[in-house]
């Protein structure tokens, strides 16, 4: 443990419906889209087999958690209505935790019913790419579920955030957005908050590296920070290849990340993740 570590004494610990997660170690979340369209097709699952595998696959792999999400987040994504996200993830969440009741799940939604219907189905984490602003409701449906709540920064939605990446400050706006949210999340009852930084939501290539480079400055709110660059254009688009070709850039990147204070690593490629967070820790007294 370092110096930085001592003085912000970041909460390593999340409670998920019961079950314990540790975070003193970095753990790794395997990504499992019920999508048609997500921007990597090797992420897409749409059938309760294909699921099934996939999930089988992460968790074998090391996934300390599966990320389900029925609604794509990538630039430009068509939107679907609440029904058709809700139909997407809720059998599927049924399926996983009659087949591995023991994974601890976290649902990729910025809807509030959609949440909820999530937990109840089996999920024990509420993963909201919007930060409670598309949501109005989202915050207290959390305080009210008490499970743990990813907060992330993004402007906008999916289909307009490419078109807000101007900041007169990009850093200290983005701590002040977390430092209201995390003040609001906590009058509410929320005691479980993760950070998510939004790599590749409202902000251009430059923007996610400058983010990255002080990724540490997020230890000051004492909370977990996620890191969720996995084969993300800000790793094909800098070297000019595509999502299929970006496994060996996000892995640099992902020990970037770990080496900046990250908890979470949430990906695609789960065994080589898994694989890099134990070549982190052999370099650290973690």
């Amino acid at each position: 443990m370092n110096a930085k570590d001592t003085f912000f004494s970041t909460k390593t610990t999340l409670n998920c419906q019961g079950k314990i997660l540790s975070l003193h170690e970095p753990v790794v979340m395997g990504i499992l889209n019920v999508t048609p369209d997500s921007f990597f097709a090797g992420s897409r699952t749409t059938s309760e087999k294909t699921v099934l595998e996939r999930a089988e696959k992460l968790l074998t792999e090391g996934a300390a958690i599966l990320d389900i999400g029925g609604y794509s987040s990538r630039p430009g994504a068509i939107d679907i209505s609440p029904e058709e996200e809700q139909n997407r993830i809720v059998p599927a969440i049924k399926s996983l935790k009659q087949e591995f009741p023991d994974a601890v799940i976290s649902v990729d939604t910025f809807r509030a019913d959609v949440a909820q219907a999530a937990i109840e189905a089996g999920a024990a984490i509420i993963n909201d790419i919007s930060g409670g602003t598309i949501d109005g409701r989202m915050f207290a449906t959390t305080a009210a579920l008490q499970v743990p709540y990813i907060l992330m920064h993004m402007r906008g939605t999916p289909q307009t955030m490419q078109t807000l990446t101007q900041y007169q400050d990009l850093l200290p706006e983005m701590l002040r957005y977390f430092a209201e949210k995390v003040d609001a999340l906590r009058q509410l009852g929320v005691n479980d908050i993760i950070i998510d930084p939004g790599f590749g939501f409202a902000k251009t290539v430059e923007q996610n590296y400058e983010v990255l480079r002080q990724l540490e400055v997020f230890r000051m709110l004492e909370l977990p920070v996620l890191a969720g660059m996995s084969r993300k254009s800000m790793t094909y688009k800098t070297l000019n290849i595509g999502p299929e070709e970006a496994l060996n850039g996000t892995t640099a990147l992902n020990m970037l990340a770990l080496t900046k204070g990250a908890k979470i690593l949430r990906v695609h490629d789960v065994k080589e993740a898994v694989q890099t967070v134990k070549l982190y820790l052999k370099t650290t007294n973690a």
